[in-house]
């Protein structure tokens, strides 16, 4: 079972969920308050299970509606992955992969651990 983490930052709050493993699996912005940050919190909970997958590392990639995942090629040429509400705003990011299939693999962890997510506050 995943868990939310909700931390202070030098410059507000933010969240990262963890897999069961402690692995860090996605990450939010920086909010200015704890309210904000929860908000944000609950939108990843209710939009990371039905949001679609649109690859955009493909050419001519099939476009999804909002909720969805972008899987995109960063500026250091890894491939990450971010998770957009059905308003488009990002509410979620990932770490860099080396390979597609790790990415997409992150994405299935994220669908899978925000269901039944405990939240715990450092």
């Amino acid at each position: 079972m995943g868990k939310f983490v909700v931390r202070e930052t030098k410059t507000g709050i933010k969240f990262d969920l963890k897999a069961s493993n402690g692995e860090v699996i996605a990450t939010s912005e920086v909010y200015t308050s704890e309210a904000a940050c929860m908000k944000g919190l609950q939108s990843v909970q209710k939009n990371a299970p039905i949001a679609g997958v649109e690859d955009q590392t493909k050419e001519g990639f099939e476009k999804q509606k909002h909720p969805k995942f972008e899987i995109y090629n960063d500026k250091a040429g890894e491939i990450r992955f971010r998770l957009k509400a059905t308003n488009g705003q990002i509410i979620a990011t990932s770490e860099g992969y080396k390979s597609i299939a790790s990415c997409v693999n992150g994405i299935e962890s994220v669908k899978k651990n925000v269901v039944d997510a405990k939240i715990e506050k450092e």
